[in-house]
C-alpha cells in the first residue's frame, strides 16, 4: 500500500512539475500546447484515482528506462538553448508534433485510470487507437520526436532521441511481459499483431 501511494504521489508531483515547466518555457500557447496541458490535468486526476496494479515492475532496469523517458525531452530543450541546432523542415515538424499530441491525448483517454509510467498490470486496453497498434501512446512520442527534430536538431539531440527510443523499446518489452499475464492478452495479440508500426513491428 505504501509503494502504491508513493507511486501515485510521485506521478502527481512529477506531472505537476512538468505542467509548471510547460507554462514557464512556453511564451505563447498553440493548440498543440493546450492539448499537452489538458493531458497533464487528466494525468493529475488519474494519479489520484487509478486502481492498484496487480503486478508492477520495480526492477532497476525499468526505473532507468522510465527515468530516461522523462529526462531526454527536457535534455534536448536545454541543450538547444545552450547550443542552437539546424532548422530542417519546420512546417512538417509542427504538423507531426500536432498529430502526435492528438494521438497521445486519444490514447490517454482510451487508457483512462489504467495509465501508469512504470510497467504494471492494471488491466488491458483494447479500444480506441489500441485496436490498431498495441502501444499508440509510445508511437505518439516517436512522431513528436521526429517533429521536434525537424524544427531544430543537432547531433546531440539525435543521440538523446536514440537513448529515448531505446528506453521506449525496453519499456514496451517490460510492459508486455506483465500484460501477458492477463487472460485476454493472447486473443488481443492475435488481433493486434504490431506493437508500434503496422506491418513492421
Amino acid at each position: 500500500m505504501f509503494r502504491r501511494r508513493f507511486a501515485d504521489l510521485l506521478l502527481f508531483c512529477v506531472t505537476a512539475t512538468e505542467l509548471v515547466i510547460l507554462f514557464l518555457l512556453t511564451p505563447t500557447f498553440t493548440i498543440t500546447d493546450w492539448i499537452y496541458v489538458l493531458q497533464h490535468f487528466i494525468v493529475l486526476g488519474i494519479a489520484l484515482t487509478r486502481p492498484h496494479p496487480k503486478v508492477r515492475d520495480y526492477s532497476i532496469a525499468s526505473s532507468m528506462a522510465v527515468g530516461a523517458a522523462y529526462v531526454y525531452p527536457y535534455a534536448q530543450v536545454i541543450y538547444l538553448r545552450w547550443s542552437p541546432g539546424h532548422v530542417a523542415w519546420p512546417a512538417a515538424g509542427l504538423t507531426l508534433v500536432t498529430l502526435a499530441a492528438g494521438l497521445s491525448l486519444v490514447s490517454l483517454l482510451a487508457v483512462g485510470r489504467l495509465f501508469g509510467v512504470r510497467p504494471a498490470l492494471r488491466g488491458l486496453v483494447t479500444g480506441g487507437p489500441y485496436r490498431f497498434v498495441r502501444h499508440p501512446m509510445y508511437l505518439s512520442y516517436i512522431v513528436a520526436d521526429v517533429g521536434y527534430n525537424l524544427q531544430e536538431w543537432n547531433f546531440v539531440t539525435l543521440l538523446l532521441v536514440l537513448v529515448g527510443w531505446m528506453s521506449l523499446v525496453y519499456r514496451i518489452q517490460a510492459e508486455e511481459r506483465l500484460l501477458s499475464q492477463h487472460a485476454e492478452w493472447p486473443a488481443y495479440v492475435a488481433l493486434v499483431r504490431y506493437r508500434l508500426f503496422p506491418g513492421l513491428w
